[in-house]
């Protein structure tokens, strides 16, 4: 099962450039988060902080009672072992096939037998729909199969933590749809804590738990699904909905004389608020919660045809 992590006053700066300041979160044990925000926010220096391969300058990051970033480098190493990274290209060692390179970290990390470690990297590359692809190396395959053995690596030492820099970026519509039900699968079967950085709408939308947003330098928003899809905070709501109107612009925000042109400019609707992922098999997950409740309990009306034109988009009340 997943583990919590829980983030107070972050900052970091490279130089006199900041980053991000006092970035404070929960990610709950075992459910499915989604960091957003323009390029440029450092949501994967977030990311890297997380692991421990960059420190903060202010801040906390507790995992089981352990601050990571005041732990020594040995006791880091450790806490490592509960992360698994699924890197924007899955980074695979192209010199080894894929299974060499899902073999890698039981090899690197475990006293494992070449038997043992012949079941637990076969059990993977099932997990992703690999089986028979063993031999190939990451030159043979599509970019779709190379993150899916990415992320078969990552698992291979059974991660309480899985974070996944931008999956989707590289992939067709239909791949990144396999791949988000995949994500929704894994976490239904091994109830890992899933973090995604993602650009892709669709993507946050429908397959976390929880969502948050990095903006000018800050965490703008984070929390349930429901709360900032149906959120009418100016920058939360321009990103979700891909609107040029509000304070991002080209260069992350937007200057003075550009927001008072856009003053006043009618925003369109909010769009209905659509189903969460469910498993293939039809389950809901063990943290899912039911489509309109964080709306019902916050007596929130959601846009119109939420939740797939069910009553609960139209009367919050009907959720509970």
């Amino acid at each position: 099962m997943g583990v919590e992590i829980d983030i107070r006053g972050l900052t970091k700066s490279f130089g006199r450039q900041v980053i991000w300041r006092d970035v404070t979160l929960t990610l709950p044990a075992g459910e499915i988060s989604v960091l957003l925000g323009p390029s440029g926010t450092g949501k994967s220096v977030l990311l890297k902080t997380l692991v421990g391969l960059l420190r903060p300058d202010a801040g906390s990051i507790v995992i089981e009672g352990q601050d990571i970033c005041r732990l020594k480098e040995r006791d880091l190493y450790e806490v490592r072992k509960l992360f698994g990274v699924l890197f924007q290209d899955g980074a695979l060692f192209g010199s080894m096939n894929l299974y060499d390179n899902v073999a890698f970290p039981l090899r690197e990390h475990t006293r494992k037998s070449e038997s043992e470690i012949r079941a637990v990297v076969r059990e993977k590359m099932d997990l992703v729909g690999l089986v028979g692809a063993e031999d190939k190396l990451p030159g043979e395959l599509s970019g779709g199969m190379r993150k899916r053995a990415g992320l078969a690596r990552a698992l291979v030492l059974d991660p309480k933590i899985i974070l996944f820099d931008e999956p989707d970026s590289g992939l067709d519509p239909v791949r990144t749809a396999f791949l988000n039900q995949l994500i929704v699968d894994l976490n239904q079967r091994i109830g890992a804590t899933i973090l995604i950085v993602t650009h892709d709408i669709n993507t946050a939308r429908t397959v976390p738990d929880n969502i948050g947003l990095l903006y000018h330098r800050h965490l703008a928003m984070f929390g349930p699904r429901e709360m900032l899809l149906s959120s009418e905070e100016s920058v939360v709501r321009q990103f979700l909905n891909a609107q040029r109107v509000g304070p991002i612009g080209m260069s992350e925000e937007k200057d003075a004389d550009e927001l008072a042109a856009e003053r006043d400019t009618e925003l369109p609707p909010l769009p209905p608020i659509p189903l969460q992922m469910m498993p293939s098999d039809g389950v809901p997950r063990s943290r899912q919660r039911p489509p309109g409740q964080w709306c019902a309990e916050n007596g929130i009306v959601p846009p119109a045809g939420s939740f797939g034109g069910s009553d609960v988009g139209a009367d919050p009340a009907a959720a509970l």
